[in-house]
């Protein structure tokens, strides 16, 4: 099944992310039914299943309709510049097995095709602070950081540093966050990388961003690490 509920990517612009998503649904094919009704105007390039079927609705030269308000790396308009995978899951239980298995195995193929770096899959979470969870506190992040899908912070210890509110949110902001309130990156910055952390802002937090933001952040002479 294809989705209608797409366009032509804008000014220009060619995949350079990939975000992920789930669905918050009660099965695959109601979120299959979803994001190809015309009426509901959303969409995803690929929707995979619990049991690891790669549904490939939008292609992916063409532009999906799943970012929604949101910035990373310091741009907008997101769904010019991204795949979106969605994933069947409530948000409240664990990825499936083969599911992982797929997306690993996708996102190989999407990031060798569009040319695309590991620190450019993202969540949800990630460009949408306080807008959007997913995928959540039970996704992997680490195993995909290290089949190289993604990344994932050194030891927080050795850059761990006092807590420093404004050198939080300029490293957060330095490695791609949108620019916002220091409560809210920190709880989307411990969604992705440190979900047991509570608490207050405390140094191994800081450990965690500085190590991102020196090793994946934006050069602000280059846009680029």
């Amino acid at each position: 099944m294809r989705s209608p509920n797409f366009g032509p990517r804008r000014d220009g612009l060619r995949p350079e992310l990939v975000v992920l998503h789930y669905t918050a649904m009660e099965c695959c094919e109601a979120a299959l039914r979803r994001l190809c009704d015309p009426v509901r105007k959303v969409s995803a390039h690929y929707l995979i299943s619990e049991t690891g079927t790669i549904h490939a609705l939008v292609g992916e030269d063409m532009r999906a309709w799943h970012a929604g308000a949101g910035a990373w790396r310091g741009a907008g308009d997101v769904n010019s510049r991204s795949i979106g995978i969605e994933l069947a899951n409530s948000g409240a239980v664990p990825f499936a097995a083969r599911q992982i298995d797929a997306l690993e195995h996708l996102l190989g193929g999407i990031l060798s095709r569009w040319h695309i770096p590991p620190w450019g899959v993202i969540g949800h979470s990630d460009m949408a602070p306080g807008r959007k969870p997913d995928p959540g506190p039970r996704f992997d992040w680490r195993r995909l950081a290290l089949c190289g899908l993604s990344v994932w912070p050194a030891a927080a210890s050795a850059m761990a540093a006092a807590p420093d509110g404004p050198r939080f949110r300029a490293a957060a902001t330095r490695f791609g966050y949108p620019d916002t309130d220091t409560a809210l990156l920190l709880q989307v910055v411990r969604a992705r990388f440190c979900p047991w952390r509570t608490g207050a802002l405390g140094p191994d937090d800081m450990g965690v961003i500085l190590d991102l933001a020196a090793r994946f952040g934006i050069d602000p002479a280059t846009k680029a690490p």
